[in-house]
């Protein structure tokens, strides 16, 4: 069966001889025709007619060819496929980023004037009272037996103060009212008081009276005040600097066995 098939397919190649002007007419009728739909692609419309005939005569002998390799039983010789066209990769460079370039701000040149405020002017030290309170033309610091003296302690800062009155007698004193007072020259508070006396021998009042702060210690009935030296003190804050005593001042008032006395007078400054 099979070499009956082979001798049949041998004659009819044969016997083949194909007709290349028949098929050279149809490929012009076709390329003439702009109704005929072809599948070639688009680029193959635009080669030129030459080029296309000489493809179909290639085609026929191809076809020939194989016909012929059919009928004798061999194996069809595939025309050889040419390797594609190695297309290069792009080269891809990297971009070179380039870092900004910081300029640092000139320095100002040594001749640059720099504008400043007037130099600050050195405070002096504090010093407590400019002088020895000038006392009124009344004013009496003995009388009798009687002596008195007034003072800022030493003590004293720029923010608080104590008035020291020094009162001696060389006789015993049945009656004695001392006052202390101490001008309002700003944020004057008291702050305490205190006598060397015995403080159950006194009534001890403060007070604000006349622009002033008023301490007053009055002697109580029945109580006597011996002779010697005896001290009584006030004090007080105030606004903030070196406070000014020229207002301040004390009086005593007694009475004694040799009749009644009195003593006024200022305060100065520490020592």
């Amino acid at each position: 069966m099979n070499d009956e098939i082979s001798r049949r397919l041998r004659e009819a190649a044969a016997a083949h001889e194909p007709n290349r002007a028949r098929i050279l007419a149809r490929v012009e009728r076709g390329a003439a025709d702009p109704g005929v739909r072809h599948r070639t692609p688009s680029i193959a419309r635009s080669w030129p007619r030459a080029a296309i005939v000489g493809l179909v005569a290639t085609a026929t002998l191809a076809t020939g060819g194989l016909a012929v390799a059919a009928a004798i039983g061999g194996a069809p010789l595939l025309p050889a496929t040419a390797p594609a066209p190695t297309t290069p990769s792009p080269t891809v460079t990297s971009p070179t980023v380039t870092s900004p370039t910081v300029t640092p701000s000139p320095a100002p040149s040594s001749g640059t004037t720099t504008t400043t405020g007037p130099a600050p002017v050195p405070t002096p030290a504090p010093t407590w009272g400019s002088a020895h309170p000038t006392p009124a033309d009344d004013s009496r610091v003995e009388d009798g037996p009687l002596r008195s003296e007034g003072s800022l302690d030493p003590h004293s800062t720029i923010y608080w103060a104590q008035s020291n009155l020094t009162l001696e007698t060389t006789k015993p004193l049945t009656s004695v009212t001392v006052e202390l007072r101490i001008a309002q020259t700003g944020d004057v508070r008291s702050t305490g008081n205190w006598q060397t006396l015995p403080s159950d021998d006194f009534t001890v009042t403060v007070e604000e009276s006349g622009g002033a702060l008023l301490y007053r210690w009055v002697l109580e009935p029945g109580r006597t005040v011996p002779a010697g030296r005896h001290e009584f003190a006030g004090q007080y804050n105030h606004a903030t600097g070196v406070r000014d005593l020229e207002r301040d001042s004390y009086r005593v008032d007694a009475h004694g066995s040799g009749g009644s006395f009195a003593v006024w007078g200022g305060f100065a400054p520490a020592r």
